[in-house]
Parts: structure tokens; sequence; C-alpha cells
């Protein structure tokens, strides 16, 4: 086998292994997450809403807003939400 040969089993080996060691770790995070979820619970908060809660700080403030808008306009369409009315 050339040296080219050996460099390049040599490098995919490292990547391979790099990623064997990420998802143990992303394993093991997502382990810690999940008890945190289980210690939250036990304290008595809704586990879903907590979810909710982190996707939206996730987004951006204007995306968000955006969302927010649409879908009070189609709970209003809807009926399941009062139509606002025009201050003017």
């Amino acid at each position: 086998m050339s040296d080219a040969q050996g460099f390049a089993r040599d490098q995919l080996r490292a990547f391979i292994e790099r990623i064997e060691r990420l998802e143990e770790e992303k394993k093991t995070i997502a382990d810690d997450i999940k008890d945190v979820y289980g210690e939250a619970k036990s304290m008595g908060f809704d586990t879903k809403i907590l979810r909710k809660v982190i996707s939206i700080r996730k987004q951006d403030q204007d995306e968000r807003l955006e969302q927010e808008a649409i879908l009070d306009t189609y709970l209003q369409a809807l009926g399941m939400m009062p139509v606002a009315e025009d201050a003017a």
C-alpha cells in the first residue's frame, strides 16, 4: 500500500473516530436534557410547555412576532379567538 493510501486510510479512521466520539457526547447530552425535563416535571412544571418556551426562545424576535400574528389570524378565522376591533 502506498503512503498516500495509508495516509487517506488514517484520515478516514480519524474522522470516523471523531464522529463516534461526538455521537456519544450527543447521546450523553440528550440524556442530561431528559433528566432536567424529568426534574422539572417532578417539580410540577409542564414539560410540553417548557419545550415550547425553549423553541420560542430560539427564534428571531421578528420571526416569532410574524408567526404569532399569522396564528392569531388563523384562530380568528376559525372562531377560536375574538376578532380584534380597530381602535379607530
